[in-house]
C-alpha cells in the first residue's frame, strides 16, 4: 500500500501511546488458548462501517473515522471493499447499489482517473505525486466498482503516454528504483494496475502488450538474482529489507494477477519470511520507528505473498504456515475498540489529509479495510483456522483484492 518520505511520515504519524510488548504477548497468547469468534469480528467490523456512512445523503458517502466530518471517496471504496470481502453487499437494496455507484462514478475525470474534490492538492496529494495521487485513488475506485458489479464509464486515457512505442520503458527508467523501490513499488503498481484493468474491464487490447512489456522489464531490471527484490537497499539491515519487500509486494501482485511466476521465488520467500518481528508481526520500525509494532502495510506486504507462495509452492510451506500462524494473532491485536482497526497498534494515524485522520481511539477506514483483507489472505492460507473456515469473498480486479484472477 502506501509509503510515504520519511520527514513527511514522522509528521503525520502522531504516536499517542507507547506498545507494551508484554501486554501484546499475553494478548497473544490468550488468543491462541481461546478460539476467537471471527463472526464477532465480521459484526464489530460492520457496524463500525456503517456508523461511519452519512445516512442522511445518498447512499455509498462514507466518513474515514469518528472524527472525521466530511465523506471522502477513499473512503467510500474502503467501505465497498470491506463489506464484499464478508459478503455483505449482498445485503443492498437496487436503489442503495445504484447511488453508490453513482456517487463513485462521479469523481471520474475525462482522462479516466478519479478525483476526490475534498483531499486533492492537500498534504499528500498536493500536486498528484504518481506514488499517492489520482492514479492510486482511481485503483481503489475501480476495485469498489467491480465489488458493486459495475465498470468505470470513461476509458483511462491518462495511459495513452505509457501505450505510446517506448513510452512505458521511459517511464520505468526514470523511476528511482535504487533508493525508494518501496514509492517506485506504489507508482509501478498503479499504472500496471489500470493496464490490466483497461485490457479486461475495458477491453482495450492495446494494453495487452504493454502489461507483458512491464512484466519482462522488471524482470530483468533492478532485480537481485540473490534476493528477488528489487533496489539497493541494504537487506542486511531490518528496515531496508522491510522496504524492499515492501516494493516486491507492489511488484508482485502485478505477477500473481497474471498467473506470471515471480522471479526467484525461493529467495523472494526467505526475505519475506525475515521481516516477521518477535511478537508475529511483519514490522521492522519503518512506520512509527517502533520494530515491535508493525503497521496495516507491514504486515500485509508479507503475509500476502507468503500465502500465495505457500498455495503455489512447496518450498518452506511449513516455515510459512508457522510465520502466518503467529501472524495472525498480531493482526487480530489490531481491533479498536469502536470495532474497526488501528493501522499502528494504540496509535493515532494520518493519511494525508485531516479529513482521513485517526487518533489512538479510533479506527480508519483505511486499515479496517487492509486488515480485514490480510485476514483473508490468512483464511486461504490457514484453511483450518478460523479465518480459514469463513467464506471470503475476493475481487476479480487487478489491484490488491483478487485470489484467483479468472483471465480472459
Amino acid at each position: 500500500m502506501s509509503r510515504w518520505p520519511t520527514h513527511s511520515r514522522r509528521s503525520f504519524l502522531q504516536s499517542t501511546a507507547a506498545i507494551s510488548a508484554l501486554a501484546f504477548v499475553e494478548g497473544a497468547n490468550a488468543a491462541n488458548e481461546a478460539a476467537f469468534d471471527l463472526n464477532a469480528v465480521r459484526e464489530k467490523t460492520l457496524k463500525f462501517i456503517e456508523s461511519m456512512r452519512v445516512s442522511e445523503a445518498p447512499y455509498g458517502r462514507f466518513r474515514y473515522s469518528a472524527g472525521s466530518v466530511k465523506p471522502t471517496l477513499y473512503s467510500s471504496t474502503y467501505a465497498a471493499m470491506t463489506r464484499h470481502l464478508y459478503g455483505d453487499l449482498d445485503s443492498l437494496t437496487e436503489s442503495q447499489r445504484a447511488e453508490w455507484v453513482a456517487y463513485l462514478q462521479s469523481h471520474q475525470d475525462d482522462d479516466g482517473l478519479f478525483r476526490d474534490p475534498v483531499i486533492f492538492n492537500q498534504g499528500w496529494y498536493k500536486g498528484d505525486p504518481e506514488w499517492c495521487g489520482r492514479r492510486h485513488l482511481s485503483c481503489h475506485v475501480v476495485t469498489a466498482l467491480t465489488c458493486l458489479g459495475a465498470v468505470a464509464k470513461k476509458p483511462l486515457r491518462d495511459l495513452e503516454r505509457f501505450i505510446a512505442p517506448g513510452g512505458l520503458v521511459k517511464w520505468l527508467e526514470s523511476r528511482d528504483w535504487a533508493k525508494q523501490p518501496d514509492f517506485v513499488g506504489n507508482e509501478v503498481l498503479n499504472v500496471g494496475t489500470l493496464l490490466q484493468y483497461a485490457r479486461d474491464f475495458q477491453k482495450d487490447e492495446r494494453c495487452r502488450p504493454v502489461v507483458a512489456e512491464l512484466l519482462d522489464w522488471m524482470t530483468t531490471h533492478h532485480m537481485s538474482e540473490q534476493t528477488g527484490l528489487w533496489g539497493r537497499l541494504d537487506v542486511n539491515e531490518p528496515r531496508g529489507l522491510s522496504r524492499a519487500v515492501m516494493g516486491g509486494y507492489h511488484f508482485w501482485l502485478l505477477y500473481f494477477y497474471d498467473r506470471v511466476s515471480i522471479p526467484h521465488a525461493d529467495r523472494a520467500t526467505d526475505m519475506c519470511l525475515k521481516t516477521q518481528n518477535k511478537l508475529g508481526g511483519f514490522g521492522q520500525g519503518v512506520h512509527g520507528g517502533d520494530p515491535l509494532c508493525s503497521s496495516a502495510c507491514e504486515d500485509i506486504d508479507s503475509i500476502d505473498p507468503l500465502a500465495r507462495l505457500a498455495r503455489d509452492r512447496d518450498y518452506r510451506r511449513a516455515d510459512i504456515r508457522a510465520a502466518l500462524e503467529r501472524g495472525l494473532q498480531a493482526v487480530l491485536s489490531n481491533q479498536t475498540p469502536d470495532g474497526g482497526f488501528w493501522f499502528l497498534k494504540n496509535r493515532g494515524f494520518n493519511y494525508g489529509h485531516d479529513q482521513l485522520n485517526s487518533t489512538a481511539t479510533q479506527g480508519g477506514m483505511f486499515p479496517t479495510w487492509f486488515r480485514t483483507l490480510t485476514l483473508a489472505y490468512l483464511g486461504k492460507a490457514l484453511p483450518e483456522s478460523s479465518v480459514g473456515k469463513f467464506h471470503w469473498k475476493f475481487c476479480n480486479c487487478p489491484g490488491i483484492q483478487f485470489w484467483e484472477a479468472d483471465q480472459t
